[in-house]
């Protein structure tokens, strides 16, 4: 789980919505979490990541906005935001394995034009009949 510094984040709470009766309307149990992303001091490759898995969760001034509501309590919510941005940018630190280029053997290849051929002869034989 990555470590985010609290000076990097804040926290407001909103009337959730959706079901959930009485409690939606009256008591502000939806967290909005928006964290700083230029404090997480990021190498540039994984803010790049990052910028690029977070989408349009990801404002102009280099914000990430998460709004959490799964839950009915303030406190389940919160937790579930800071978990939701700390595995997204977890995510965002993981370098991608490089792909390493194969070529195919000559016997692959000298299948696949054999295969080629052969419907190809197939298709030939499906033309009009031609009458001599």
């Amino acid at each position: 789980m990555a470590d985010i510094p609290e000076s990097a984040i804040s926290e407001r709470f909103l009337a959730g919505t959706g079901p959930g009766g009485q409690n939606v309307n009256k008591v502000a149990t939806a967290c909005q979490l928006r964290v700083d992303v230029f404090a997480l001091r990021l190498p540039p490759d994984a803010y790049r990541r990052l910028k690029e898995l977070a989408g349009s969760r990801m404002t102009n001034d280099g914000e990430l906005l998460f709004i959490a509501r799964r839950y009915r309590t303030q406190e389940q919510n919160r937790a579930d935001a800071r978990q939701r941005v700390s595995d997204l940018i977890d995510e965002a630190m993981k370098r991608p394995e490089r792909r390493i280029k194969t070529k195919p053997s000559k016997a692959a290849k000298a299948r696949r034009v054999d295969g080629k051929k052969a419907r190809s002869t197939v298709k030939a034989g499906r033309g009009r009949v031609q009458m001599d």
